[in-house]
């Protein structure tokens, strides 16, 4: 490969805004939030570049105000689903020839973008529509999905540069090619920054994407596309539509042309889709790649020498931080009963000065959880807690719907360490705690390796290194993403690739080069400089 690729500019990780109280970022974005929140909003879906509207307009929601009307989108129907796929393939040939600098112009300009003027906005946006508050916004919806852009053309480039030996007289090497068709990329409402990075890290290689936003994250969504279009990215090369979600991908998923699925989502409808696949499978031009981030029921273990005010603290932002609602979110936990009470009392002393509310107090740390279908969730385990024999309601319990979907954090404490909200997923700001006996360390290892399907993250709190290596061993099947003496939150883009196994996904590691290696397809070339002008080798004589 060229010189050229040394000279693209080095990834470093976006600095984190601290929003502190009276600063003058923390006024700029709040007055971008007002401003924002006061305006009706129109979303049209956006096709071969163009704004595509229907006769069917959704209003949408802010979860921390369920009657407040801030605009609406556009949904369409499957023809705009053929129109998006359409418009890709058409817009494939020139985009595949365009130079890998040309491409990672766009996406290096789209991250100054958002790290400049469209700071603000995509913040408000995530804010208003996903209920994040500063903090949250600014680690996900700019800083993460700058961090994506610039890292993925980092990657990208030592990828390309990765080439074969050749031998005396021959030249090997390799080209990394799109895949042959169009990709799919799926994407949920809790992270802005993945909802740009599945659709735009496909493209960066030159593929052409259909792009299905969760209609819980249209506002944010929006922004996304209009950054990308400002940075100058050519019509048809990602399409973004509104549409019914089991309709679209049975119509996407049966063209003779889809080459890879880009997911991150419930692990049931990944795993629908996969069958769906596996259905159409002999009619595809191609093996079509499939990457999905699913669920997770992420686990904290505490040995008997681990810090009570570290685990204390780890559980409280691991559990509660933008709700619940992180896939890598601190679900279950289990704590020595020598550290419980200690625990436990550090946790309500932090949990009683949490402060719920609007993000647009920036006081609030926790605020209101996506829609009435999560909150009832929600408001259904904290009830069944109170009125089990299992398991109680040992701080939080509260909830308020009556003017957004607001659940207070809450720790269920159960005697049964296969109690439901052990178990299952939640995505909600509800932690259950199990205390084992201090004896029972290595059995509790083993519970928490055996009780979930998932294996996304997970936590082992020690002063104890033997303790700590007995953990990483026991456990390393159990989470993709692995922490010790820290929260299972918070995964940075070129520290710690994330993804994870189990029904938790296909662990191809968003936020590193092993993720972009799924969406190319290698052509290994050969060639001679003096061919050969007889058949007979030596050993003929």
């Amino acid at each position: 490969m060229s010189k050229a690729i040394s000279q693209v500019p080095l990834a470093v990780n976006e600095p984190v805004n601290s929003y502190e109280p009276g600063s003058p970022e923390v006024k700029s974005l709040i007055d971008t939030y007002k401003k924002m929140w006061a305006e009706k909003v129109e979303v049209p879906m956006i096709i071969n570049g163009k704004e595509v509207k229907t006769d069917t307009k959704v209003q949408l929601q802010s979860p921390q105000d369920h009657a407040h009307d801030f605009g609406f989108y556009y949904q369409g129907g499957m023809q705009h689903v053929d129109d998006a796929i359409n418009a890709a393939l058409a817009a494939k040939q020139e985009w595949n020839e365009l130079g890998w600098e040309q491409r990672a112009a766009i996406f290096l300009k789209a991250a100054d973008l958002l790290a400049g003027p469209y700071r603000d906005v995509i913040n408000a946006a995530t804010m208003i529509g996903q209920s994040k508050n500063v903090h949250q916004a600014e680690i996900d919806a700019a800083c993460e999905f700058i961090d994506f852009l610039r890292f993925n053309v980092e990657f990208m480039t030592e990828m390309y540069a990765e080439q074969p030996v050749s031998d005396n007289g021959i030249w090997n090497r390799v080209e990394y090619r799109p895949l042959e068709g169009f990709c799919f990329a799926v994407t949920p409402f809790n992270f802005t920054a993945i909802s740009g990075n599945l659709p735009t890290c496909m493209a960066m290689l030159g593929n052409v994407v259909v792009w299905k936003p969760s209609d819980k994250q249209v506002y944010s969504a929006k922004v996304i596309m209009d950054v990308l279009i400002e940075a100058g990215l050519p019509a048809g090369v990602i399409n973004m539509i509104f549409t019914d979600g089991k309709e679209t991908a049975e119509k996407v998923l049966a063209h003779r042309d889809f080459a890879g699925l880009h997911f991150t989502g419930s692990t049931k409808v990944f795993q629908g889709m996969w069958k769906m696949i596996g259905d159409n499978i002999h009619n595809y031009r191609t093996y079509p790649r499939i990457v999905g981030e699913t669920g997770g029921k992420d686990f904290v273990i505490a040995h008997p020498s681990a810090n009570v005010e570290a685990v204390a603290t780890a559980l409280v932002r691991g559990a509660f931080e933008y709700q619940g609602q992180k896939c890598s979110a601190a679900s279950r936990a289990y704590v020595p009963k020598s550290l419980w009470a200690d625990v436990k009392k550090v946790m309500e002393t932090q949990m009683n000065s949490i402060k719920v509310g609007s993000p647009e107090d920036t006081s609030n740390f926790v605020n209101a959880v996506i829609d009435k279908n999560s909150f009832e969730k929600c408001k259904g385990y904290i009830d069944r807690a109170n009125a089990s024999g299992e398991a109680s309601v040992a701080i939080g319990g509260k909830y308020d719907d009556s003017k957004g979907w607001f659940v207070h954090p809450t720790v269920i404490e159960t005697t049964n360490p296969h109690y439901e909200s052990m178990v299952e997923e939640i995505f909600g700001p509800i932690l259950s705690i199990y205390v084992y006996e201090d004896k029972d360390w290595k059995e509790t290892l083993k519970l928490v390796d055996s009780t979930s399907p998932y294996s996304l993250t997970g936590s082992v709190f020690s002063q104890d290194r033997y303790a700590i290596n007995e953990a990483y061993k026991a456990l390393e099947n159990a989470s993709g993403n692995f922490y010790i003496n820290d929260k299972p939150t918070g995964a940075v883009v070129g520290q710690q690739p994330f993804g994870g196994g189990r029904a938790s996904g296909t662990n191809d590691k968003a936020g590193s080069k092993m993720n972009l290696l799924r969406w190319v397809s290698v052509r290994s070339v050969k060639e001679t400089f003096v061919s050969p002008k007889n058949y007979k080798y030596p050993y003929l004589g």
